[in-house]
């Protein structure tokens, strides 16, 4: 497995990895105007991007994911629960659904909380064994802080599936796995982000302290910390949705 991770504009974090052997890669929350760094980052590897995924729509930047799959004939995916919600086709995740790319597994975990289509993606290197290597968790669960529940406009019913997501899900995995969150600090999508890009399960359990609280007072918590909302948010999903 060969595997990059690129910091962007909105302090987010994109990620493209793949398997070298057969080469098939993937490429994960794309900025707009970042684009050419995965197909330039394609060449230099010499795979074919296979899928470009959105962990989910985005509200703080617009994405780069739709032009980057045209111009690399590659599929572009989101979770289903985006259907009649967008003006565009794309490729439907659901929840463990698996994609095979070579050696390496993608395993889609459905975790809605900061917002309704929010997906992690567990990663396997098969060469390794089928046990996960890492997990992308876009905008669930970063490093130090989880992700802002308030953009569908529920702020106490999405702070409740953030905390069911990030216990039920996310916290079952082994504690050596590494997390690889989907922003870092100076990011509008969470409060208190650390500047680390990486993290792990165990680590996460043991010094953030949302992590620790009960679902009634994480709920109290989240909804207390909720930072200003993204510049231009508005038009920014609103062009993420369209056609």
């Amino acid at each position: 497995m060969f595997f990059q991770q690129y910091a962007a504009p909105h302090a987010t974090l994109s990620y493209f990895f793949g398997c070298a052997g057969h080469g098939k890669a993937v490429a994960v929350d794309v900025v707009a105007g970042e684009v050419q760094r995965f197909l330039d980052a394609a060449v230099a590897a010499g795979v074919r991007i296979e899928y470009v995924i959105d962990t989910h729509l985005h509200a703080d930047h617009l994405s780069g994911g739709r032009r980057l799959a045209a111009l690399a004939s590659a599929r572009y995916a989101l979770h289903e629960s985006n259907r009649g919600i967008v003006g565009f086709d794309f490729e439907a995740l659901a929840h463990e659904q698996v994609l095979q790319l070579g050696n390496v597994e993608l395993t889609i975990m459905h975790t809605p909380g900061h917002t309704a289509d929010s997906v992690c993606l567990r990663v396997s290197d098969l060469r390794r064994g089928a046990a996960p290597w890492f997990v992308i968790t876009g905008d669930t669960l970063f490093v130090g802080a989880v992700g802002r529940p308030d953009l569908a406009g529920r702020e106490r019913e999405m702070a409740g599936a953030l905390y069911d997501s990030l216990h039920n899900q996310l916290l079952c995995l082994p504690d050596e796995l590494e997390i690889f969150p989907g922003h870092q600090a100076g990011s509008a999508c969470g409060a208190g982000l650390s500047g680390k890009p990486s993290s792990t399960i165990g680590f996460e359990k043991r010094f953030n302290g949302l992590l620790t609280l009960d679902r009634d007072a994480f709920i109290t918590q989240v909804v207390a910390d909720i930072p200003p909302p993204p510049d231009n948010m508005a038009h920014v999903l609103a062009a993420n949705k369209a056609a």
